[in-house]
Protein backbone atom coordinates (compact mmCIF):
# COMPACT_ATOMS: atom_id res chain seq x y z
CA UNK A 1 0.00 0.00 0.00
CA UNK A 2 2.91 2.04 1.04
CA UNK A 3 4.72 2.06 -2.51
CA UNK A 4 1.52 2.24 -4.58
CA UNK A 5 0.77 5.49 -3.07
CA UNK A 6 4.28 7.06 -3.21
CA UNK A 7 4.62 5.80 -6.75
CA UNK A 8 1.23 7.45 -7.47
CA UNK A 9 2.39 10.83 -5.89
CA UNK A 10 5.48 10.33 -8.34
CA UNK A 11 3.60 10.04 -11.36
CA UNK A 12 1.98 13.43 -9.99
CA UNK A 13 4.02 15.12 -9.34
CA UNK A 14 6.08 14.39 -12.39
CA UNK A 15 2.98 14.84 -14.63
CA UNK A 16 2.32 18.49 -12.99
CA UNK A 17 5.49 19.81 -13.77
CA UNK A 18 7.58 19.57 -10.99
CA UNK A 19 10.40 16.89 -11.85
CA UNK A 20 13.60 18.73 -13.08
CA UNK A 21 13.47 20.27 -16.52
CA UNK A 22 16.61 21.48 -18.64
CA UNK A 23 17.10 25.44 -18.68
CA UNK A 24 15.81 26.63 -22.11
CA UNK A 25 16.68 30.62 -21.28
CA UNK A 26 19.29 31.88 -23.79
CA UNK A 27 21.66 33.10 -20.47
CA UNK A 28 21.91 29.46 -19.58
CA UNK A 29 23.02 27.83 -23.20
CA UNK A 30 25.72 30.19 -23.42
CA UNK A 31 27.26 29.04 -26.91
CA UNK A 32 29.85 30.50 -28.93
CA UNK A 33 28.92 30.86 -32.43
CA UNK A 34 31.46 30.57 -35.46
CA UNK A 35 30.00 33.39 -37.39
CA UNK A 36 26.54 35.60 -37.68
CA UNK A 37 24.98 33.53 -40.14
CA UNK A 38 25.57 31.00 -37.18
CA UNK A 39 24.05 33.17 -34.65
CA UNK A 40 21.16 34.56 -36.47
CA UNK A 41 19.90 31.17 -37.54
CA UNK A 42 18.93 30.52 -33.88
CA UNK A 43 18.39 34.74 -32.74
CA UNK A 44 17.64 36.45 -35.47
CA UNK A 45 17.86 40.20 -34.12
CA UNK A 46 21.30 38.88 -32.75
CA UNK A 47 21.96 39.25 -28.91
CA UNK A 48 22.16 42.17 -27.13
CA UNK A 49 24.09 42.84 -23.76
CA UNK A 50 21.59 44.55 -21.96
CA UNK A 51 17.88 45.84 -22.35
CA UNK A 52 19.09 49.71 -22.95
CA UNK A 53 21.81 48.33 -26.04
CA UNK A 54 20.63 50.43 -29.31
CA UNK A 55 21.44 49.43 -32.28
CA UNK A 56 23.85 52.35 -33.82
CA UNK A 57 25.94 52.91 -37.18
CA UNK A 58 28.51 54.83 -37.99
CA UNK A 59 27.30 58.13 -39.96
CA UNK A 60 29.71 60.87 -41.21
CA UNK A 61 32.12 59.90 -38.55
CA UNK A 62 29.72 59.87 -35.80
CA UNK A 63 27.71 57.21 -34.11
CA UNK A 64 23.69 57.25 -34.75
CA UNK A 65 20.37 55.20 -34.06
CA UNK A 66 19.53 52.44 -37.12
CA UNK A 67 16.72 50.76 -37.37
CA UNK A 68 16.49 47.15 -37.25
CA UNK A 69 14.35 44.67 -38.62
CA UNK A 70 14.52 42.47 -35.53
CA UNK A 71 14.70 42.60 -32.20
CA UNK A 72 17.28 41.08 -30.85
CA UNK A 73 17.26 38.86 -27.66
CA UNK A 74 18.96 40.03 -24.23
CA UNK A 75 21.43 37.79 -23.14
CA UNK A 76 24.80 38.74 -21.04
CA UNK A 77 26.17 35.42 -20.76
CA UNK A 78 25.33 34.73 -24.62
CA UNK A 79 26.61 38.70 -25.64
CA UNK A 80 29.95 37.90 -23.70
CA UNK A 81 30.38 34.38 -25.57
CA UNK A 82 30.20 36.00 -28.77
CA UNK A 83 31.25 39.79 -28.23
CA UNK A 84 33.83 39.64 -31.05
CA UNK A 85 30.71 39.50 -33.70
CA UNK A 86 29.65 42.61 -32.71
CA UNK A 87 31.92 44.91 -35.01
CA UNK A 88 30.51 48.11 -34.45
CA UNK A 89 30.91 47.66 -30.49
CA UNK A 90 27.03 49.07 -29.55
CA UNK A 91 26.42 46.02 -27.23
CA UNK A 92 24.58 44.32 -29.89
CA UNK A 93 26.07 40.89 -31.48
CA UNK A 94 24.76 40.10 -35.47
CA UNK A 95 22.00 42.89 -35.40
CA UNK A 96 19.89 42.47 -38.76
Amino acid sequence: MRSTLTATLLVTLLGLGLGVAAPTTASAAAKSYKNCTALNASYPGGVAKSAKSRNTKVSHGKKVAAASKYRPTVSASLYQRNSRLDRDKDGIACER
